[in-house]
């Protein structure tokens, strides 16, 4: 087998990635879990836990090919700024596992989907507004920006921070299709009060405002029941 150089694996890492987003976006979309459902609603239970299982195990090749071949350095913070950006990474990781405490993590993994037997295309968790939730649609997604973005750039680490970017911008709008869909009018609203990825100091939702929209959705909910 001839060794690949750092120069070709790039278009190899670049279609790694694309071929993860997609698969990602393919199997989370509510066209491919109509058709399982319609050919094989045995497996609708376990979906999302082997969707999650999928897309650890997927994401392995493309973080192995940046890490065996990472291309010339672009640039490297240097302190402070190296310091500054170390923080806010740190931060962002905080903020992501401060943040679960507002989600349904059995509803999240699947578990509880497979412990019940749900055979529901739709997700089951209610409308939900977490703190972070009051500034951006999609705080994961925001942090994941932080993240990627704060670190010293490789060749093959741009391809990867520029992908993901676009997979967050277009992927974020195909969640929210779902999410009108599962939440109706009170979604609607907080997309209309809330930005996507970045927070806008003119933009959020303050307490009492996240409450009353929050009591609506609940209202909804129940005279829909």
């Amino acid at each position: 087998m001839i060794p690949l150089s750092e120069a070709s694996t790039l278009p190899v890492i670049a279609a790694a990635w694309l071929t993860y987003f997609l698969l990602h976006s393919l199997l989370a979309s509510l066209r491919v879990k109509n058709a399982v459902a319609r050919h094989r609603s045995d497996w609708m239970p376990a979906y999302r836990l082997a969707f999650n299982l999928l897309a650890v195990l997927l994401i392995l090749p493309p973080l192995w090919l940046i890490w065996r071949y990472p291309g010339a350095t672009l640039w490297q913070w240097m302190p402070p700024w190296s310091w500054l950006l170390d923080a806010a990474a740190l931060a962002a990781i905080g903020g992501f596992f401060w943040s679960l405490r507002y989600y349904d993590g059995s509803e999240f993994l699947g578990l509880r989907q497979l412990r019940s037997a749900e055979h529901s295309i739709l997700d089951q968790e209610r409308f939900r507004i977490s703190p972070l939730h009051r500034f951006v649609r999609h705080p994961w997604y925001s942090l994941g920006l932080i993240i990627i973005w704060s670190r010293d750039m490789t060749e093959a680490w741009l391809i990867t921070c520029v992908l993901a970017t676009l997979y967050f911008i277009f992927g974020s709008r195909l969640e929210e299709a779902k999410l009108m869909r599962y939440h109706g009018e009170a979604y609607r609203r907080y997309r209309a009060a809330v930005p996507a990825l970045l927070p806008l100091p003119w933009r959020y939702l303050s307490g009492e405002e996240s409450a009353r929209l929050l009591a609506s959705a609940r209202g909804s909910e129940h005279r829909s029941d």
